[in-house]
């Protein structure tokens, strides 16, 4: 096993800040409001399950293609740039069609694409190339531990933080993304061209 406290840490971020749960915040309550109940639990779950199948999945997917990680790794780090660049400036870059169905709500749009999105599939492989699975996989779980906590309590959240607070970690994740995604870009480029 090679548990590592730093890449656990770090892997998790990077997730939780492409995630960006705290700041869809207003999309859940919209969510919400919309389907009338939103499974917290079922939610959270299939997001999980999508990512680490994903993270297993993805390779092969890519390798039968004819794409190697490192090149897919830059593609992540170009979605991530714009992401980052989304959650600083406070643009939309990606705008969904809105359609909401009440008896499917919680996974879809929620769990896929809201959680499990093209960022953090695209992040799970990026991550791939410079983490060990054990590590992405312990991040993958406490992030899903964590977006079960602010999905059960999003309304209180909302109350607690209000709009300037979740504008403000908004742009700190977004800010942390950035850096990320340029480290991503510099490292799996060099690979590309060795």
């Amino acid at each position: 096993m090679n548990f590592n406290i730093k890449e656990i840490v770090t892997a998790f971020m990077v997730l939780f800040a492409v995630i960006d749960i705290i700041g869809n915040i207003p999309i859940i309550i919209d969510l919400r409001k919309k389907a009338g109940h939103i499974q917290s639990g079922k939610a959270s779950i299939i997001a999980g399950i999508i990512m680490i199948i994903f993270l297993f999945l993805g390779q092969s997917l890519l390798s039968l293609i004819g794409i190697d990680v490192n090149s897919f790794a830059v593609a992540g780090s170009l979605i991530l740039f714009f992401i980052a660049l989304e959650m600083i400036l406070g643009i939309t870059l990606y705008k969904d069609d809105g359609n909401v169905n009440a008896m499917t709500a919680s996974v879809f749009p929620l769990a896929f694409p809201l959680i499990a999105g093209p960022g953090s599939l695209t992040t799970l492989l990026s991550l791939r190339a410079e983490f060990f699975i054990e590590n992405i996989i312990a991040a993958v779980l406490l992030n899903v531990i964590f977006l079960y906590i602010v999905l059960k309590t999003s309304s209180k959240i909302e109350r607690v933080l209000g709009p300037n607070g979740i504008q403000i970690i908004r742009k700190v994740f977004g800010v942390i993304l950035l850096a990320i995604s340029v480290k991503l870009f510099a490292t799996n480029i060099k690979e590309l061209f060795l």
